[in-house]
C-alpha cells in the first residue's frame, strides 16, 4: 500500500522586530545637568569620548576624534547620556578641529559653569597629519588646590 505524503507547511517566520515610530534617542546640543553631590570639594569628572566623527568642512569627508574631558565642578554637573547625545549632533556638521574643540568648551562652561574644564580633541591622522587641540575655561579666581606627591609604596 503506498502512502500519501503528508502536506508540510511552510516553516514559520520568525517575529520581525517593528521599527519605533519614533528613535529612542536623537542627537541634541541641550546638555543636561544635576546638582553636584559634594560641591565642597574639588575633584575631577573625566569622560573619554573615544568615537567623535563629524565631517570636513572642506571636503564633506570624515573626520575621527578621541576626545578627554576634564572637569571640576562646581554647583552642577553635566548629565552623561545628554553629553552622548550633543556629541552625537556633531555627525553630520562640517567644522574645523579648533573650532569643534573651542565649541565643545564654551557650550560646556555655559551649561554648568564649571571651576575647570579641558578639552583636548586627538584627531585621527588624515594626510598624514594627526592634529591634538586643547581648550581649557576656568571660572575667575578659581586656583587648583596644590598637587601632594605621596612617596612610593
Amino acid at each position: 500500500m503506498a502512502r500519501t505524503p503528508k502536506p508540510t507547511s511552510p516553516p514559520e517566520t520568525p517575529p520581525q522586530r517593528q521599527a519605533p515610530a519614533v528613535p529612542p534617542s536623537t542627537p541634541s546640543r541641550d546638555l543636561h545637568v544635576f546638582p553636584n553631590p559634594a560641591p565642597e570639594r574639588d575633584y575631577l569628572i573625566r569622560f573619554d569620548v573615544p568615537e567623535f566623527t563629524c565631517l570636513c568642512p572642506l571636503t564633506g569627508q570624515p573626520d575621527f576624534a578621541h576626545f578627554t574631558i576634564e572637569i571640576v565642578a562646581d554647583e552642577l554637573c553635566v548629565e552623561l547620556k545628554s553629553l552622548k547625545m550633543y556629541f552625537w549632533s556633531f555627525r553630520n556638521e562640517g567644522a574645523f578641529h579648533e573650532k569643534v574643540t573651542n565649541t565643545i568648551v564654551t557650550d560646556i562652561a555655559k551649561a554648568i559653569r564649571p571651576r575647570f574644564v579641558r578639552v583636548r580633541a586627538d584627531w585621527f591622522v588624515r594626510g598624514g597629519i594627526g592634529t591634538h587641540v586643547t581648550a581649557e575655561h576656568r571660572k575667575k579666581g578659581w586656583k587648583p588646590a596644590p598637587s601632594v606627591d605621596l612617596p612610593a609604596a
